[in-house]
């Protein structure tokens, strides 16, 4: 006799067949299939780090003035990934304060910070790239100089919640 209460009965066997047939199979539905009923339960799909990741690229859209866009999307990638996003998982905002102020006390990680920007910004527009050059004014169409940037990130220091600029 085959008493096994873990195996499905007739009816439940059959519900399941007619609840797939109207659905369509994809890769989703393959590995949910593979791990298995409750493999997920309690966990997100989304790892820890990629949720960190996409918490500071909402927030830097949400509440970073950056008309180019461009000193956004470079403030992004240096977090993605870094030893100071890893550091704080549960605090992302943190981690970009850190990254901020780390920029504003180092004048040369700035003015690689404005120059990734000119990059960005003349990629995007599908522009020639305006570069701050010592000793000259920097032009008046220049999205991204080193004093406009430390004004960005200042701005960003301020808006943290918990920060001061």
């Amino acid at each position: 006799m085959d008493d096994d209460p873990n195996k499905p009965s007739n009816a439940d066997e059959q519900l399941e067949r007619e609840i797939r047939q109207g659905r369509k199979f994809n890769p989703q539905e393959a590995l949910a299939r593979m791990a298995g009923p409750g493999a997920m339960k309690g966990a997100s799909p989304v790892s820890q780090v990629q949720q960190a990741e996409a918490e500071i690229g909402t927030w830097l859209a949400s509440n970073m003035v950056d008309t180019g866009g461009a000193l956004k999307v470079v403030l992004h990638r240096h977090l993605k990934g870094s030893r100071l996003l890893l550091d704080n998982l549960e605090q992302p905002l943190t981690a970009l304060a850190g990254y901020c102020r780390a920029v504003l006390e180092n004048d040369s990680r700035l003015t690689e910070i404005v120059r990734e920007a000119d990059v960005e910004w003349g990629r995007a527009m599908d522009e020639r790239p305006h570069f701050d050059r010592e000793g000259i004014q920097p032009s008046p169409d220049d999205p991204y100089t080193s004093e406009s940037v430390r004004r960005a990130l200042d701005d960003v220091l301020t808006k943290i919640p918990g920060e001061t600029g």
